[in-house]
């Protein structure tokens, strides 16, 4: 009897190891996202005395577009590397603010290649399932199972180009401001996906750059007591790669 018993105990901690350790099987993992991107620059929004936490700001009018493709590796269960490339439009206009008389409008093309570290302080138990690992366990664990929440910072660089109007050009002339340049942003965010399957995950992630200019717009105002910020806001998909045994992603 005590040597079934041991034999049971035995197996038990061989099956809880073994699946404690199945997210090494999948150590790499491409992601893409799309969503809406703004800028909050000095041209256009409201004035500080105007705009609390800088709210009045956020408006449709402003809003553009983002793409961005992502490239993972799991260095734990927690922790992932990440290379991140982005490209989209951005848009800043005195059409809504505090300067309508002013009349300035610009719109940026973007490119941003970034460096992440993404810590998963929820991470999903569904992925160390035996079951689910071969697809045969679904949303069994619920919501709460299948969910990983994260957050993510690092280093970036940003290449954009500024296409203003013809009183925003007037101004950079006289002022002597280049209409394209680069720049380094440290990008900080947040984000959620489920578990869809063992290969796929969905999910929703925000992130906010901060830039080491005030010329992301085109135009430096002298009221201006910071550089230049701006956000994404971005649906996302998660396919996981199986690792090879010599740790190489494999695409088979």
């Amino acid at each position: 009897m005590k040597r079934v018993c041991l034999i049971i105990f035995l197996f038990c901690v061989l099956v809880s190891s073994s699946e404690a350790q199945l997210w090494k099987m999948k150590r790499y993992e491409i992601a893409g996202g799309f969503g809406p991107s703004m800028l909050f620059g000095d041209v256009g929004g409201f004035s500080k005395t105007k705009n609390i936490l800088g709210l009045r700001d956020i408006s449709l009018i402003q809003t553009r577009f983002n793409i961005n493709l992502s490239f993972k590796y799991r260095i734990t269960q927690d922790i992932n590397v990440r290379l991140s490339l982005t490209s989209g439009l951005l848009h800043a206009s005195d059409a809504r603010g505090s300067n309508e008389a002013r009349g300035y409008e610009a719109s940026i093309s973007i490119f941003e290649p970034a460096i992440l570290g993404e810590y998963y302080f929820i991470k999903n138990s569904a992925e160390s399932s035996y079951l689910f690992s071969k697809g045969r366990q679904g949303f069994i664990r619920g919501i709460l199972g299948s969910l990983d929440v994260y957050a993510f910072t690092g280093i970036g660089g940003l290449s954009y180009n500024v296409k203003a109007n013809d009183l925003l050009i007037a101004r950079q002339l006289q002022d002597g401001i280049q209409s394209g340049n680069f720049t380094m942003v440290v990008p900080v965010g947040a984000g959620a996906s489920l578990a869809y399957s063992p290969n796929f995950s969905f999910g929703v992630e925000f992130g906010a750059r901060y830039t080491f200019t005030d010329n992301l717009d085109g135009f430096t105002s002298v009221n201006s007591s910071s550089n230049d910020l701006y956000d994404f806001f971005n649906l996302t998909i998660i396919y996981k790669l199986k690792t090879t045994p010599k740790g190489f992603p494999s695409f088979r």
